[in-house]
């Protein structure tokens, strides 16, 4: 027997952030059967600046631009930001419509629960919570380990005969993983402003180099060089698949776009405030990615140059090409050193929150202290603590091999992408029904475009699960193998470990109740 109907109140938009408005924020997700715990505290403005400074578009492309050079170069680079943009703007505008009726920090495992058929929710919605978790863990290790390149990139800049050791980047590595925690704990609720102000530097830092790249440089590729030259170092006969495996790096520019969706019980009006944010990013983040990569393109005077930069961070050499200054090169560095510091803030706080309610819904083993929420503090303390202990242990596999270290994070973006399609699936499973997506939500895709937009969030999803698990070089050895699908596996393996031996007895994700039980 199927859950009972959503009164409309679930989806109604209301445009204030008052203490009715929290109220009604409440009363939706006790129609889910969830108790309201968090302080609601950041508003509108704050949410979709914490949402872009987690993805930040330009910092994302500059700090990932190695993977696309020799896949590609300037073309996957270009055109795969045109792609991602549709196909990630997909993504995106599908989940904001199911925020607007489902704004819950769980998001997409809350959505699988509250979607799919009674007999299968609760597995199906624990697999989707705990391939999210997974996501934004490795995510975050793959944004702490930019911080250790660019310091470490910067010393031998000025120092070509310095040898950075790999406890060198461990070093840094946990240093910015331990701050950031620390932050998180301590000062996250009092200094809200600074997300508000790392995105008012983050434009203006795009804007400087944009402009100083553009006007210092005095050598600039041409257009056949730009937008027709394909570079393909990979080994792969396929242009295609070269094509296909190199739109990781675009794909980066939307890495963690569901950020504002774990924030979502702590966001005022979140029903409104929450697809707001998720379309702002993927706007603004095309606009400041592709303006990025265009400019990056054309004052790229020595290619070679740029892949065998002895830095190790090509977008040092690109800046250094175009300005043909150091001191400006390294100003620039810095300003991205930031961006990726405020990136991996957010993304400590987004993975807290949603380990915090896989906690609360008792999916985790030592659940009853993960789910506290400090009333002091208003953090989930221990699922902060908790996150920083995994991400520590996988900072210790990159001293042991730096290749596992990369399969690790490399998997983010296809768990992220899976986390994506399976309520999306279900809700056009569902066939898209008034009882599942009522006509007063706040935001809605329409009935034709809204299946447009779903069925797109699929195809991507199969592009990535398939594509993003190929060897990006070949021949296929043992130093250069994409391992992402033997992580998968392993972490496929504590997933059922922790299902069969907790979760399976405890776990239950939250359904559909009607207003007179959600009372009673």
């Amino acid at each position: 027997m199927e859950s009972a109907r959503p009164s409309s109140s679930l989806a109604k938009p209301e445009n204030d952030s008052s203490e009715g408005g929290a109220d009604r924020e409440g009363a939706a997700l006790a129609q889910l059967g969830i108790e309201e715990v968090a302080k609601r505290d950041i508003g509108m403005f704050t949410i979709a600046c914490t949402a872009w400074n987690i993805t930040n578009a330009w910092a994302a492309i500059a700090t990932t631009i190695a993977l696309v050079l020799s896949s590609g170069g300037t073309v996957t680079m270009l055109y795969g930001i045109i792609v991602i943009f549709v196909l990630g703007g997909s993504s995106a505008a599908s989940m904001a419509e199911l925020a607007s009726v489902y704004p819950t920090t769980g998001g997409q495992y809350h959505w699988t629960s509250i979607l799919a058929p009674e007999r299968f929710n609760r597995a199906w919605s624990y697999f989707c919570g705990a391939a999210n978790i997974f996501s934004w863990i490795t995510v975050s290790a793959s944004v702490a380990i930019i911080v250790p390149q660019l310091v470490l990139g910067m010393a031998i800049f000025y120092n070509p005969s310095y040898q950075a050791e790999t406890w060198h980047y461990f070093m840094l590595y946990q240093a910015a993983s331990l701050v950031c925690t620390v932050y998180n704990i301590f000062l996250m609720k009092r200094t809200a402003w600074v997300q508000d102000i790392g995105f008012c530097l983050s434009i203006s830092s795009f804007l400087v180099i944009l402009v100083t790249s553009l006007a210092r440089s005095t050598h600039k590729q041409s257009a056949e060089f730009v937008w027709t030259t394909f570079f393909n170092n990979t080994g792969w006969t396929s242009d295609g698949i070269v094509f296909l495996t190199g739109l990781v790096s675009p794909n980066y520019i939307y890495a963690g776009i569901d950020g504002a969706i774990h924030l979502a019980e702590e966001c005022c009006n979140a029903s409104v405030a929450v697809p707001r944010a998720l379309l702002a990013t993927v706007g603004i983040g095309f606009l400041t990615g592709f303006s990025f990569a265009v400019t990056m393109a054309y004052t790229m005077s020595d290619f070679d140059a740029v892949v065998n930069t002895p830095t190790g961070v090509p977008v040092y050499e690109i800046w250094h090409q175009a300005t043909r200054s150091p001191a400006a090169a390294t100003t620039f560095i810095s300003l991205l050193l930031f961006a990726v510091v405020l990136s991996l803030n957010g993304c400590i706080q987004t993975a807290s929150r949603l380990t915090w309610s896989f906690a609360r819904d008792d999916a985790l083993v030592f659940s009853s202290s993960i789910r506290r929420m400090d009333p002091r503090l208003h953090v989930p303390v221990w699922a902060l603590i908790a996150n920083y202990a995994v991400v520590f242990v996988i900072g210790c596999v990159y001293l042991g091999s730096s290749t596992a270290f990369n399969a690790i994070v490399g998997t983010g973006l296809v768990l992220q992408q899976t986390t994506f399609v399976v309520p999306i699936v279900l809700l056009m499973y569902r066939g898209r029904g008034a009882q599942w997506l009522p006509p007063s939500r706040a935001f809605s895709l329409g009935r034709v475009f809204g299946w447009v937009v779903n069925v797109t969030t699929v195809v991507f999803g199969v592009v990535v699960v398939v594509f993003y698990n190929f060897p990006v070089v070949m021949p296929v050895e043992a130093g250069n193998m994409n391992y992402t699908s033997a992580v998968l596996g392993c972490m496929g393996v504590f997933a059922v470990l922790n299902w069969v031996f907790y979760a399976r007895r405890r776990y239950t994700g939250p359904r559909i109740v009607s207003t007179t039980a959600a009372t009673t």
